[in-house]
């Protein structure tokens, strides 16, 4: 127990350092290039720098990973994407409420994702180690469903009507590719996040050169996704 959890505690610093300081630097793109993810920035801009919508955000998916780890006895990537990122940026918000001296500093993030990280991962390896293997297997069965569920059904409704708070552009970009999302890829949440992005885009500069990029670049990659998955093909069958 004691070296799984002084391994725990060494991976979960590192790992929890470089994803909260990648998660941080993404806010300086495109000058600056970062380690993250545009779920992970989609996420964090949702809870709109609230320490408390951080905090009770990254503890929906604690429950879920730690569910997932008995069952499985594997991290999901929600302990780097969801947790790790938004309780680091929630015990910063706490005492200021500054973004840019705490979300957006790629610096303080990596110190309280150090932190974070080696004491959720330590704290999860542990509850994985101590629990037995029938448990564990029952576990699976009952936790693997609900975890499935909020993340097909749930984190795409949160993500759609988040999308629809910010206005009739946002929320309009946000349903189009949510639906293409979810027809082409099973899952609507990164279309939500990516309408997010674009329709606030748009709402700050307009439909300007770099709008029209990303639009481009996010056309193409929706069409290669369903190439290279065979939508096509499953579309002309329908009819």
């Amino acid at each position: 127990m004691l070296l799984v959890i002084i391994k725990s505690i060494i991976i979960g610093a590192l790992g929890g350092a470089a994803v909260a300081a990648g998660a941080a630097r993404m806010y300086r793109a495109p000058e600056i290039q970062a380690m993250g993810a545009f779920r992970t920035l989609g996420e964090l801009n949702a809870c709109k720098g609230d320490a408390i919508a951080h905090l009770t955000f990254g503890l929906g998916f604690f429950f879920n990973a730690a569910g997932a780890v008995v069952g499985s006895g594997a991290l999901t990537q929600d302990v780097l994407h969801r947790i790790i990122p938004n309780w680091s940026a929630g015990a910063l918000l706490v005492k200021n409420r500054n973004v840019e001296e705490t979300l957006y500093s790629p610096g303080r993030m990596a110190v309280a994702g150090a932190a974070v990280g080696a004491v959720t991962v330590a704290l999860l390896n542990s509850i994985a180690s101590m629990i037995p293997s029938s448990l564990s297997t029952i576990a699976q069965g009952i936790l693997g469903p609900a975890s499935a569920l909020m993340i097909d059904t749930v984190m795409p409704i949160i993500f759609i009507l988040a999308a629809l708070d910010a206005g009739r552009r946002t929320g309009t970009w946000g349903i189009i590719l949510s639906g293409l999302a979810y027809v082409i890829m099973g899952n609507a949440t990164p279309g939500a996040v990516l309408g997010i992005i674009i329709g606030q885009t748009i709402e700050d500069n307009g439909y300007s050169k770099s709008v029209k990029i990303m639009i481009i670049v996010v056309a193409i990659l929706f069409i290669l996704i369903g190439y290279f998955r065979g939508f096509g093909e499953k579309l002309l069958a329908f009819f």
